[in-house]
């Protein structure tokens, strides 16, 4: 019994219905009712970790998502993000948490990931990371695909926030889990696994009500809407990568000057 993690499911499907939304989950029966496996998951907007762990409910499982660590250091989350078990990710010293993934892994625990690294801007699915089969090779589980479609309509990258009663439908698949066999190869092992996911997402975009109006920015161009293209999408993700890194260094720049003035001016002790 998790008190925690099952009290934050509790408050959040109280959430959920006061934003109207409805969720039609597919193969929820292939989410393994014991054992490990890495749930790898696309990535779309804001909340999408909150939505994935939905999926696994009917098998009474609980996913403990990988997460970057700003998200454990907040007063509020911090402590919660803890006690649920989730795995803080610190991208300046990747092996710990991928060692901390493992170990899961190999206990029985089901672990999220995002392998797109980032929300797509296109919606479409982006390069996959190959860490989610690395780690499923080295611990001996299946990777789980998971696609979800609707969750950018109620906060992504670049929009507004749309948190009231929105009404909004979200749906998602869950896929048969699919074996990584010792000595494959992971890049092999993560083309098929994206392969799987591609298909997936566009069976599931078929298949949602059609979107019009303003709600066309949530859709593919390739389906007729107004998102960027995955290759517009991409060279965004560059240039904003590129300014971040140009900011940073401007920042350290400036406190070395900072630390050099206070540096020369500091009067010498008597």
């Amino acid at each position: 019994m998790e008190p925690v993690y099952a009290s934050v499911i509790t408050a959040a499907r109280g959430v959920f219905a006061a934003q109207g939304i409805h969720f039609t989950i597919a193969g929820a029966e292939h989410v393994p009712r014991t054992g490990g496996a890495v749930m790898i998951i696309n990535h779309t907007g804001y909340l999408d970790f909150t939505y994935a762990g939905w999926a696994a409910r009917p098998a009474r499982r609980f996913v403990r998502f990988m997460a970057k660590d700003s998200v454990f250091t907040h007063k509020v989350s911090g402590p919660l993000m803890r006690a649920m078990k989730h795995i803080p990710v610190d991208r300046s010293a990747g092996a710990s948490s991928y060692g901390h993934a493992v170990r899961y892994l190999r206990e029985g625990e089901i672990v999220g990931v995002f392998p797109e690294a980032t929300i797509s801007r296109s919606f479409e699915l982006k390069g996959f990371k190959n860490g989610a089969a690395r780690m499923a090779q080295e611990a001996g589980v299946p990777l789980l695909p998971v696609v979800m479609w609707g969750s950018q309509r109620i906060w992504t990258k670049g929009h507004p926030r749309r948190l009231g009663r929105t009404n909004v439908p979200i749906s998602i698949t869950v896929g048969e889990p699919v074996p990584v066999a010792p000595g494959e190869s992971i890049d092999e092992a993560t083309a098929k696994i994206h392969a799987v996911m591609t298909s997936m997402l566009h069976t599931l975009q078929e298949s949602y009500e059609p979107l019009t109006g303003d709600d066309l920015t949530y859709l593919p161009a390739r389906l007729g809407g107004t998102a960027p293209t995955l290759e517009q999408a991409n060279d965004m993700d560059d240039q904003e990568r590129r300014d971040a890194i140009r900011k940073a260094s401007a920042a350290r720049k400036a406190e070395r000057e900072a630390a050099s003035r206070g540096g020369g001016t500091t009067p010498p002790s008597s």
